[in-house]
Order: C-alpha cells, then sequence, then structure tokens
C-alpha cells in the first residue's frame, strides 16, 4: 500500500512542475468552493486524506502532504489548482484492482473546476481544520473522520452514496449495534451492498472517547431530522443539528 501511495505523491509533484506555466492564471475566480467541497467530499474523501474536508483515507495520495511540500518549495494556489485539475482529468495509469485506482474525469466541466479551486485553497494549509460540525461532539467525529463521503445522513448534512443511508437504516437499532455496524462493518451487510466497502480498521484508529461520541450522534439523530424543501431551519432534536450547543 506505501509503495503506491508514495509514487502517486511523485506523480502530482511531477505534474506540478508540468504545470507551473499556470501560475500566473486565476482560474479559481468564478469558483464555487463550497460546491467543491461537497463534490470532494462525496467522490474523493474516500481516497484522499484532505484535513479540511474532514480527514479521509490514505488509498490515494495524502492531499495534505503532498501540497504542504509543494507550498514549502513555492508553489502558489493556482499552481496547485492547474495540478489538480490535470490530475481529475488525467489521473496516473494504474490496473483497476489496485486499491489506489483512480477513474480519469470523476468529475467534469464546472464541477471538476470547482474541486480543484477548493483542493488547491485548503490542501497542506498549515494548521487547517473542517469547519465546525452540527451534532455537537458525535457529529464532529462524523465529519473529521469522512463518514459523509460514504453516507447520506439529515442531521450532519451529508449526502454520500457509496454507504447505506444512515437515516433509513439505523433507526430501531441499538446503540451497541450501531457500534459493531462502525467496528465490523461486515457483520451484517446491509442489502444492495457489498462487503468491504467501509474501512474495518476504526476501532483501532479512533480513540474510545471519539467512539462513544460518534455512535451517541448516530443512535440519536439518524432519522430523526428533516431538511425542509426549499431551505429554512431543520426540524428535529437540536441536539443533532445545531452547530452551538451553547
Amino acid at each position: 500500500m506505501n509503495r503506491p501511495r508514495i509514487k502517486a505523491i511523485g506523480s502530482i509533484l511531477a505534474a506540478a512542475a508540468a504545470v507551473a506555466v499556470l501560475a500566473g492564471c486565476d482560474a479559481s475566480e468564478n469558483a464555487d468552493l463550497e460546491n467543491g467541497r461537497q463534490l470532494f467530499i462525496e467522490n474523493c474523501g474516500t481516497c484522499h486524506q484532505l484535513a479540511e474536508a474532514g480527514g479521509g483515507t490514505n488509498v490515494g495520495p495524502d492531499l495534505d502532504a503532498a501540497f504542504a511540500d509543494a507550498r514549502a518549495q513555492g508553489m502558489d494556489q493556482d499552481t496547485i489548482e492547474g495540478v489538480v485539475e490535470s490530475q481529475i482529468a488525467n489521473p496516473r495509469v494504474v490496473n483497476e484492482s489496485d486499491p489506489s485506482y483512480m477513474p480519469a474525469e470523476i468529475v467534469t466541466g464546472d464541477d471538476a473546476r470547482d474541486v480543484a479551486a477548493y483542493v488547491a485553497s485548503v490542501a497542506g494549509v498549515p494548521g487547517i481544520a473542517p469547519p465546525t460540525a452540527p451534532g455537537g461532539e458525535g457529529g464532529q467525529v462524523y465529519a473529521n473522520y469522512g463518514c459523509g463521503s460514504c453516507h447520506t445522513m439529515a442531521a450532519a448534512e451529508s449526502t454520500g452514496n457509496v454507504g447505506p443511508n444512515l437515516d433509513d437504516n439505523l433507526p430501531g437499532q441499538s446503540p451497541s449495534e450501531i457500534e459493531t455496524s462502525v467496528t465490523d462493518p461486515d457483520a451484517e451487510i446491509v442489502q444492495g451492498f457489498s462487503a468491504g466497502i467501509m474501512p474495518d480498521d476504526y476501532e483501532a484508529v479512533m480513540e474510545p472517547q471519539e467512539l462513544d461520541l460518534l455512535v451517541e450522534f448516530l443512535s440519536t439523530c439518524a432519522g430523526q431530522v428533516t431538511l425542509p424543501e426549499g431551505g429554512g431551519e431543520p426540524e428535529g432534536p437540536a441536539f443533532c443539528f445545531n452547530k452551538d450547543e451553547e
């Protein structure tokens, strides 16, 4: 796993040199960074580490590590944006069976521009962290571990569809059952999904308190919040959607 990841980071930095001429071009001037962030979480967060997006995994390159080095070497934001957009359109070629395989043009057009501009604005920025998430401390754990990149849950304002919709599948489950679904996700597979999609090491990588907070959030809030069509305030237990509990 480490060797493909190191090679992939190297390919990003090589691409940076190739597109350095873009440095004077402010391609992000009209980009929608919020759209870019949401698209990144939904399409890229399952493979790439990016702190501002709430973490992620290291199946693909750690974007914070790669671009922190690039920034330290003097690369500016416009150039990083060009690198990311180039990698979206033409990712490095690996066999589709390789866990680090990335399909070309996973997003396109204005969406690709928005994702590239978003990543360029946050990747490798010292001290950057995700914004305060809904749901108190448990909701923050959900966001920080990138759960929203795979799952839909109204209380977390997440719309991922790689894994089950938590608002549909968690209500009625006990906290212990929900904890098992986090720590041993293949113990019981939701119909329509396959084993091996969700990482099985959360018990090892999370602090025990983080796991407890996450389970409390999921057991309290899944299926309990509705987001009115056309906008407006969420409806449901205040704990589940208030960003500031105080």
